[in-house]
């Protein structure tokens, strides 16, 4: 698709100005829920400082003709080692939402993950993208309703489903209530009034709420005999949601396909996903959205890699805001990283073609960073090529 002007260069050179523009265009509910993060943001803020705090050693006076920046993940390809994480909510930020941000991910050679959280139904966001889709699972609306889900993606050709294990509850993210989230997306008109006039200064984003109906349905939570769910505040959703290791035993008998879980801070539970039957594990915190004051993703990622030791893939997500913080993480052993906020800023600001410019951005930083290092593919990256003295556990 054409890069839509509003997103173009200069306007938007990196991850950051796209999510000027979000703040910009999004109230301040909706924008600070996908910004945000738990508590103090301690873990949030140490995402992106982690990958700071990793530095470069190149190869120089090497010649490199060509960058070969593909890799496969799961036995698909991908065209470099990226791919649009789960985020909820999507269709609050955006109306094309999920169907939008995987159509885009198709056009970039990349994959989607779908959120059970999410307004498009699954069947919709497959057919939109030519990439990977992948189905991200939360018990809301209990096991009946879960099995559907899972029924219904896999005959939709969803290609692995993603649990995510770090939700017993939802983190306190004190954004949120200061804001009226839970009052936009469920309460009462009386409730959201003293909302209204943050809303009302984002005029733009007011009328295309509208026209896409308002509130929408969350399609993929069908309860029997009720419908899709309605949109719901998520920590009432998540409530009576926790998924355990025993889950695995049911999931697997509905669930043919492979299984990643998502939400893995430490090698002992690395282990027990892998001894559980997951193909993959995503080194995760929820982007410093749950537990406040745990690790960072980068700085656990190493501990994940050797407690596996290649015999299963191990994925990461969090602070991952330039093609530069991917190659990083692929040095420390990510199959690939997933990137959810970098995606969502572009959503936000700009519908699909925000999404696009997104993606753009992160892989021409890649192959940029790649160039720089004197390393001719994505498969030749290794620890060798980083300075890693400064990765541990960050002062609090």
């Amino acid at each position: 698709m054409a890069t839509s002007k509003s997103v173009r260069s200069p306007k938007v050179v990196n991850i950051e100005d796209l999510r000027r523009l979000a703040r910009r265009r999004l109230p301040r509910a909706v924008f600070d829920y996908v910004d945000g993060g738990a508590e103090d943001e301690r873990t949030l803020d140490d995402n992106v400082r982690a990958f700071r705090d990793v530095t470069f050693r190149p190869r120089n006076a090497v010649a490199i003709r060509t960058c070969d920046l593909k890799t496969r993940v799961l036995g698909q390809e991908i065209s470099f080692p990226a791919m649009i994480a789960p985020v909820g909510y999507a269709r609050l930020m955006h109306p094309g939402g999920e169907v939008a941000a995987a159509r885009a991910a198709g056009e970039a050679g990349t994959g989607f993950i779908l959120s059970t959280i999410s307004g498009h139904k699954l069947e919709n966001v497959k057919t939109a993208t030519k990439g990977p889709v992948w189905y991200q699972l939360y018990l809301v609306g209990g096991r009946e309703a879960a099995i559907a889900g899972i029924e219904r993606a896999q005959n939709a050709g969803f290609s692995a489903l993603v649990i995510t294990v770090d939700t017993p509850v939802a983190g306190m993210r004190e954004r949120d209530p200061r804001n009226g989230m839970r009052e936009l997306v469920g309460g009462s008109v009386l409730a959201k009034l003293p909302y209204v006039p943050n809303i009302l200064a984002h005029p733009r984003w007011l009328i295309s709420y509208l026209l896409d109906g308002g509130s929408p349905k969350l399609e993929n939570i069908v309860i029997p005999g009720k419908g899709p769910m309605a949109l719901l505040d998520v920590t009432a959703a998540l409530a009576a949601a926790a998924v355990e290791w025993n889950d695995l035993r049911w999931i697997r008998e509905v669930w043919k396909g492979p299984i990643v879980i998502k939400g893995v801070l430490t090698g002992d539970d690395a282990r027990r996903a892998a001894d559980e039957g997951a193909t993959a594990v995503v080194v995760s915190n929820h982007g410093g959205r749950q537990l406040d004051s745990v690790s960072a993703s980068l700085r656990a990622l190493p501990e994940v890699v050797a407690a596996v030791g290649g015999g299963i893939e191990v994925l990461m997500d969090g602070g991952v805001r330039r093609g530069s913080d991917i190659v990083k993480a692929v040095c420390l052993g990510a199959q690939a990283v997933l990137c959810g906020r970098a995606y969502a800023y572009g959503l936000g600001a700009a519908g699909e073609a925000g999404v696009a410019r997104a993606l753009e951005i992160l892989k021409d930083d890649v192959a940029r960073t790649l160039y720089l290092l004197g390393c001719p593919n994505v498969g030749a990256l290794d620890a060798t090529y980083l300075d890693t003295r400064l990765l541990l556990p960050a002062p609090r």
